[in-house]
């Protein structure tokens, strides 16, 4: 078949698959481009009107109608700029969260009703495919390319090796510290969950990038792990994408709470999760992986 009828039925089954088409998303009150804004809304505490029309590749013109609809309800708020009073940061107020909520709630719904009839192999075949989708035809001049995918046989060695080098070379932690990593990477292999737990390994330029673990620890908590970004293939916005992953998928599976464990100095790692909307529930003095160091807990409400 022809290329681009090929991509072109493509497009028409997975719109339809989705409920692109319809007039109302997820049986919600919002067509799609609102529910779309919303969700950028909810996700990103300060984003200006610009960096929405950029970042969603929208009219300004629309967008601006759309916003002002949304203040008409009362689900958004302006602020000024404190570093350009040209611009204005925008934030969901409290009921543009009551009402994105139920949205986001039942678009979670409606992806586990299109996974659940699917094995774990075939969810994993599914999740790699889009993967390579978003990689090949994300624009060049949004960066180099990257992709996330689950774990290959001789991965999990990858993982266990990288943090113990990794963090001996930045940190100087002993070994101590690589067989924590060992006895998670151990537990996750040996219970692994495939309807809750996921692994996702990021590639750049066909080379191991980075890693996050998303692990049961109670039926409404989940745990946030072993985050890692290779220095090589820092600032490309790959961990911001491993936690962003972590948080869709616990929601996806009904946790209510993410959690995770850290230490106060690894700071690019707190950046990002601070980013994301996770707060600081607890901070203790220990000695481990021979240092001093102040452990925390950071938590995100679901």
């Amino acid at each position: 078949m022809d290329p681009v009828a090929s991509v072109r039925q493509f497009n028409r089954f997975y719109t339809r698959r989705i409920g692109a088409l319809r007039e109302h998303l997820a049986e919600s009150p919002f067509p799609l481009a609102q529910a779309r804004i919303l969700y950028e809304l909810a996700h990103r505490p300060e984003v200006t009107a610009g960096e929405l029309a950029r970042d969603l590749d929208l009219d300004p013109g629309y967008l601006s109608r759309i916003l002002a609809g949304f203040e008409r309800r009362k689900y958004l708020t302006r602020t000024r700029s404190a570093t350009d009073a040209r611009q204005q940061h925008l934030r969901l107020t409290r009921a543009g969260h009551s009402a994105f909520q139920p949205l986001d709630r039942e678009s979670s719904r409606e992806v586990r009703a299109m996974l659940d009839p699917l094995s774990a192999e075939d969810q994993t075949q599914l999740i790699q495919s889009m993967s390579a989708i978003e990689s090949l035809l994300r624009p060049g001049d949004e960066g180099p390319a990257y992709i996330l995918r689950p774990p290959r046989p001789g991965d999990m060695g990858w993982v266990i090796h990288r943090h113990g080098a990794l963090y001996a070379q930045e940190y100087r932690w002993n070994d101590e510290f690589e067989a924590l990593v060992a006895e998670i990477v151990a537990q996750f292999m040996k219970n692994f969950d495939a309807k809750r737990e996921r692994c996702w390994i990021a590639e750049r330029n066909n080379a191991m990038a980075g890693c996050v673990f998303l692990v049961r620890h109670s039926e409404r908590v989940a745990k946030l792990r072993l985050l890692l970004v290779e220095p090589w293939a820092r600032g490309h916005g790959i961990g911001r994408r491993l936690v962003s992953e972590c948080i869709d998928f616990a929601r996806q599976c009904g946790y209510r709470k993410l959690t995770l464990w850290t230490n106060n100095n690894l700071d690019a790692a707190r950046r990002l999760y601070v980013e994301a909307g996770f707060q600081l529930t607890k901070e203790w003095n220990h000695h481990s992986f021979g240092d001093d160091l102040v452990g925390q807990t950071w938590d995100l409400k679901l």
